[in-house]
């Protein structure tokens, strides 16, 4: 009887150091990434970065260099979009930020993540990548030091559009850049995460501004900064404003649709994390159990 009871402990055990393992293969396939994997991959790399940090970048990315299709990127290109938006100390006058990206399947969303990058937030890039129309890819966002990130959009440009071998429309990729400034701009008055929100909020009226006075749309603006606790300059308020003209001239439509589906896939990413969090306690829990069992079992003498 006492080898059946541990044959089958010793057979759940076994069981459960399997199920982690499945369960976490897609989140640590994810560790090293192939272009067979799902899609399409580009690398650009900055033009003024040395070999040595060449080869640090890859490292970050997971890749081997020479496995996946590499784009320069100089800062000529970078100011082609940043100069008269960013500010000239963001733009600087080297190339330095690099870029991973993977086209995903339509609906899976975006997944972004940074190294080295002290300014612009995942949740910032996530944002101007759907106002200018890029939806479905996994973004890395890398750099040899400290970086501000302002002109790693470019780098995601010019690869998305090389992997689609389509075009973005010029006027969203300006628009997209004048957000992430914008919103990064007043981050560092108020937080990442009040910026973003309050940039968010504006888009959801984005259908209703387009009718309204510039003095209306300001007190909309102030209204939302209150919801948030946050107390902004009239120069902030006037910056936000000029954003939001430059919004309706796109499909506002689309837009606040897109918006929609961000918010779903980024709540749906919580609930997952969540689950894994909670199945990662019941395995604690249960080995926990085992060893004091097996505590018990051999301190009795068996």
């Amino acid at each position: 009887m006492m080898k059946k009871t541990i044959a089958a402990v010793l057979t759940l055990l076994l069981c459960f150091m399997i199920l982690p393992s499945a369960a976490f293969a897609d989140e640590e396939g994810d560790a090293v990434l192939t272009p067979a994997d799902s899609g399409e991959v580009r690398v650009t790399i900055g033009a003024n970065l040395d070999e040595a940090q060449i080869a640090q970048i890859y490292k970050d990315f997971g890749i081997e260099r020479g496995s996946v299709t590499e784009i320069t990127v100089t800062n000529a290109d970078e100011r082609a979009y940043l100069e008269g938006i960013a500010p000239e100390r963001k733009i600087g006058s080297v190339a330095l930020s690099c870029i991973y990206i993977k086209t995903l399947e339509e609906g899976e969303g975006l997944r972004i993540s940074t190294n080295h990058i002290n300014w612009c937030t995942s949740e910032m890039y996530m944002n101007a990548l759907i106002t200018a129309g890029i939806t479905d890819a996994e973004v890395k966002v890398s750099a040899p030091f400290d970086v501000s990130g302002t002109a790693a959009l470019t780098g995601i440009y010019k690869a998305y559009e090389d992997i689609t071998g389509t075009t973005l429309s010029e006027i969203a990729k300006t628009i997209g850049v004048e957000e992430l400034v914008t919103t990064g701009e007043l981050a560092e008055y108020i937080g990442s995460n009040e910026a973003t929100q309050i940039v968010n909020e504006l888009k959801k009226i984005l259908d209703q501004t387009q009718n309204m006075t510039d003095d209306e749309v300001r007190a909309e603006i102030k209204g939302i900064a209150e919801a948030y606790n946050v107390s902004i300059t009239d120069a902030q308020v006037d910056q936000l404003l000029k954003l939001c003209r430059s919004l309706e001239k796109l499909d506002v439509a689309q837009l606040q649709e897109k918006l929609v589906s961000l918010t779903k896939t980024l709540e749906g990413a919580k609930q997952v994390e969540s689950k894994l969090s909670e199945f990662a306690a019941g395995v604690k829990n249960f080995f926990g159990k085992v060893a004091d069992f097996f505590s018990r079992l051999f301190g009795k003498g068996n």
